[in-house]
């Protein structure tokens, strides 16, 4: 080394000494200091920061560190002063990542969850393993309609340091890199980051949960940390990571980095490094939490939150691969994320083969009270008017039709009619999707006829699947979504069956009470009279009568829920009976009113027959006043 050269040596090292954090005070004057001052502290003396780094980079030139893993020492000559340098650098480096952070404005980040939803999907919490007793659509009413969770990109990049901190960050990391300090530089990076990283979750509502917390919790709490975790997902993902992500490219971009993780010093890695060390443990406590979700216990009311996060997962995964897939070091997150996807879709498919299940194996038990609605009804069809609600993302999820083993289990229930042949359109023309869900019609007509046999009574039977497919028939109508996966042609077929079964109900119930207004049996002949029989006729107006009665008192006490149909039904009977009656009352009426006691077979006049058909399907007893007579 010639003259010159080691006085330039000379001079660096002094510079480089003057600022030895290793030191316990500070090594002689000219404005150098220790550990309580800092060069880029960004308000300081700018000269002296490149000065430093002027006499590092003549260090470097003049010195060249010995190979190896250097130790941060402060041994003589011009390799420890780069050594001292380095530890310098080293402080430097932590401080300004500590020191001139910005804070995250986690409002801000938050907006980036809502940019892609109109609105929250709620919940189907009524579902249970066995259906609850709902005497209304309360549960629907409870529960919005589907919004789309895919959205357009919306990565969000934001500033994490002032940009002349990051040059500062920048120049500091080219030195240490270039002095076989990389591996430092990085590891003190991630010990400072990974805290804020931590914090900024923690802001947005991630917690830290195992497998384990998650699978413990009860589902209304699951609920809504489901919710919230889409909404911190998103604004981790594409605000913190990739804020993260563009940070580490601002600062370690064309370094040569070696990998943090290995103890080699080979530069075996990219800038990813420093980036990967930072945020993974933070995404895998992010993703663990989905983990949780897609290997968890199975029951029908997890479905639409787990299609939720489905959804959320999918719509996620392009900005996953942009900020995790490109390096080796971020691939093992992307592939977690999409297994974890993958594990959420068969979740789906898994539910909804057991919803289909447990309709099929509902228990008969006590059949409701009047015919009215079963809770089972309601539970299923307010089910897949939701699953309807999902049809972009089932019509993907769902790739195969009913299988036979479902119809093997439904023939094997010897408790229940035999199971009906299931003609279903042409798969070509079909989504699986819509053959499943007419199969979970089909199979809770097949539940419900089973059902319909506990009532000992055949008109109440007829009346009770009469109430039942016609609430399953407006259910499709009025879901536009759920009459185009049924489609026309089945629902005319459901339309037939409750019309079948009203006119059971109807032939059932009233046929008995219309022969007693038939001529049959009335007239005498032979001898010398021929005429009407009053013994008979007498007989005929007191089996009306009791008859009537006895409809009036037990078909009052039924209950036809929908307004329409229970006023539709009263006419069809009013149309079939007061005519009848009006007739036969006109044609013998004088027989009987000019004999003895005249009132005690005529009892109702049309009038009185008319108005007590309005008591019919009420749920409830008939009022007393309802007993009328024709004649005072």
């Amino acid at each position: 080394m010639d003259r010159s050269a080691a006085a330039e040596l000379e001079r660096a090292e002094r510079v480089v000494r003057r600022w030895n954090s290793t030191a316990s005070a500070p090594a002689g004057g000219g404005g150098g200091g220790g550990e309580d001052q800092m060069l880029f502290d960004g308000g300081g003396d700018r000269a002296e920061a490149e000065r430093f780094l002027q006499a590092v980079d003549d260090l470097r030139r003049l010195a060249p560190p010995s190979p190896g893993s250097p130790r941060r020492t402060s041994s003589t000559g011009g390799s420890g002063a780069v050594q001292v340098a380095m530890a310098r650098l080293e402080d430097e480096f932590r401080h300004v990542l500590a020191s001139r952070a910005v804070d995250l404005e986690i409002e801000v980040l938050a907006d980036l969850s809502s940019l892609s939803m109109c609105s929250d999907r709620s919940s189907f919490s009524d579902v249970g393993d066995a259906p609850p007793p709902v005497d209304d659509d309360s549960v629907e009413s409870s529960v919005g309609r589907r919004s789309s969770y895919r959205s357009m990109r919306s990565i969000r990049e934001i500033d994490l340091l002032p940009p002349e901190a990051v040059t500062d960050l920048n120049a500091i990391a080219s030195r240490m890199a270039a002095a076989g300090y990389d591996r430092e530089c990085v590891q003190v990076y991630a010990s400072v980051r990974k805290p804020a990283v931590d914090s900024a979750l923690r802001r947005l509502g991630v917690e830290k949960l195992t497998i384990g917390d998650v699978q413990r919790l009860e589902w209304d709490a699951l609920e809504v940390k489901i919710r919230r975790w889409i909404r911190a997902a998103r604004a981790a993902i594409r605000g913190v990571f990739a804020s993260e992500r563009r940070l580490c490219f601002l600062i370690f971009h064309d370094l040569p980095l070696s990998n943090p993780t290995i103890a080699t010093p080979a530069p075996t890695t990219t800038l990813a490094a420093p980036f990967v060390e930072t945020v993974r443990g933070a995404a895998l406590q992010l993703f663990g939490f989905a983990e949780a979700i897609s290997i968890g216990r199975r029951s029908p009311e997890k479905l639409f939150k787990i299609i939720d996060l489905h959804d959320a997962l999918a719509d996620l995964l392009p900005d996953v691969s942009d900020i995790f897939a490109a390096s080796k070091a971020g691939e093992s997150i992307y592939v977690q994320t999409t297994e974890i996807r993958a594990r959420l879709a068969d979740a789906v498919r898994g539910i909804l083969s057991e919803f289909e299940n447990a309709v099929l194996c509902d228990p008969s038990k006590t059949p409701v009270p009047g015919g009215t609605i079963h809770p089972l009804t309601r539970y299923v069809m307010n089910y897949i008017v939701l699953i309807s609600d999902y049809k972009t993302t089932l019509s993907e999820l769902i790739v195969s039709r009913p299988s036979a083993s479902s119809r093997v289990r439904a023939e094997g229930n010897e408790l229940r009619p035999p199971f009906p042949d299931l003609d279903l359109p042409d798969p070509d023309s079909q989504l699986p999707l819509s053959a499943h869900l007419i199969w979970t019609i089909v199979v809770l007509e097949h539940n419900l006829e089973g059902k319909a046999s506990l009532y000992k009574d055949p008109a109440l039977s007829h009346l009770f699947l009469m109430n039942n497919v016609h609430y399953i028939v407006h259910k499709v109508k009025d879901s536009p979504e759920l009459r185009g996966l049924v489609g026309d042609v089945y629902l005319k077929r459901l339309t037939g069956k409750f019309r079948l079964a009203a006119t059971a109900y109807q032939r059932s119930a009233w046929l008995k009470i219309l022969n007693c207004l038939r001529d049959e049996g009335l007239h005498v002949s032979g001898g010398f009279s021929s005429g009407i029989s009053k013994s008979a006729l007498r007989e005929r107006f007191k089996s009306f009568n009791a008859a009537f009665e006895e409809a009036h008192r037990v078909q009052s006490g039924w209950y036809v829920p929908d307004t329409q149909l229970k006023e539709e039904l009263r006419i069809s009977i009013a149309e079939k009976l007061l005519p009848a009656y009006r007739s036969f009352l006109g044609r013998f009426r004088h027989h009987i009113e000019n004999g003895r006691h005249p009132e005690l077979y005529i009892k109702y006049t049309v009038e009185d027959l008319e108005i007590s058909v309005t008591d019919f399907f009420e749920g409830s007893p008939p009022p007393p006043h309802n007993r009328r007579r024709s004649h005072g």
